[in-house]
């Protein structure tokens, strides 16, 4: 059986985040793998899985805020709100002033109101919605409240060649969602950062930038950085999930939640689903991650009232 842990992957672009969690089993030797978060397979990146006992973070994992980075084209509108659909429209953008394109981006930052991206994993009458796009039915999905608390442009390239970004901050951006191919003339690239909640479609931000200046827009390039206090710098990537090393229980657990010590009979009475009583003044936040002396999960903790109550166990073989 594998060890338990949260294990952090590089997606390449071009497969599913299904195929990364197949391979993963394939290479762990284990069924039990999941994930916290798919990606396109445009997409690459960070991917969070919680491998044997520690798939039970995964639902505390699963709603971390996330930061992105991604290139917008303007000019051009798609389908899928990417690169992977059929083009719908074309505009020439090369009018836009780059004072015009803050002022489009500074709306869609904050809590704002976005509809997902018709060709997205949203549940239609138990369907996903790209499923129902994709046989052509009309998919008519609800706005959602999202929070944009960071919209920024590293870099705006045009079809000359000029960049109205420091060098160091294009060749990054660049980099990193791999856009470095010449700009077609009548479009502009914006290679961008973004820090959302859960929930935030990057695709729904470029189809909306580009309607609200007029010109369409989409998606071409999009590189997960990270989820909550993981980061991708480092994350081995498809080829290399055999040596990977994970992030044990107790360290996840606790970069997560806060982190709440526990004395050996303490931990023996949580898992034996008794409350700590009096013990509400000792948890800084809620819920919390309960770490026995040796230093192994116990379970995700809350309080209750005065007293400290256990919302989930660990098996005690993954407890560390």
């Amino acid at each position: 059986m594998a060890a338990p842990g949260i294990l952090l992957v590089d997606k390449p672009g071009g497969i599913t985040s299904h195929d990364v969690v197949a391979r993963a089993r394939r290479a762990l030797g284990t069924r039990k793998i999941g994930h916290a978060g798919t990606l396109d397979p445009m997409a690459t990146g960070l991917l969070v899985l919680g491998v044997e006992g520690a798939t039970r973070l995964l639902t505390f994992i699963v709603g971390l805020d996330k930061t992105y980075e991604a290139t917008i084209r303007l000019g051009v509108a798609t389908d899928t709100d990417d690169a992977d659909g059929q083009r719908t429209a074309a505009t020439d953008a090369s009018f836009l002033e780059s004072d015009s394109i803050a002022g489009g981006i500074a709306a869609l930052t904050g809590r704002i109101s976005q509809v997902p991206s018709t060709y997205s994993a949203i549940k239609v009458d138990g369907r996903r919605a790209y499923d129902l796009a994709r046989a052509g039915e009309d998919v008519q999905l609800k706005a959602r409240e999202v929070t944009v608390s960071r919209f920024e442009v590293l870099a705006e390239r045009r079809a000359s060649g000029s960049a109205t970004a420091d060098p160091g901050l294009r060749d990054i951006a660049l980099e990193a969602a791999g856009a470095a191919g010449p700009v077609p003339p009548g479009v502009i690239d914006l290679d961008v950062v973004v820090d959302c909640s859960s929930g935030t479609y990057i695709r729904s931000l470029a189809r909306d930038l580009g309607a609200a200046l007029g010109v369409g827009g989409h998606l071409t390039a999009l590189r997960r950085t990270r989820i909550g206090p993981f980061d991708v710098a480092g994350a081995p990537g498809v080829e290399d999930l055999a040596t990977a090393t994970m992030v044990d229980p107790a360290t996840a657990a606790s970069a997560v939640l806060g982190r709440f010590e526990v004395t050996a009979d303490e931990a023996r009475d949580l898992r034996h689903g008794k409350r700590l009583l009096g013990a509400a003044a000792r948890v800084s936040v809620t819920p919390a991650a309960a770490i026995d002396p040796e230093g192994r999960l116990v379970g995700i903790v809350e309080r209750r009232g005065d007293d400290v109550k256990s919302a989930m166990n660990m098996p005690e073989e993954a407890a560390r």
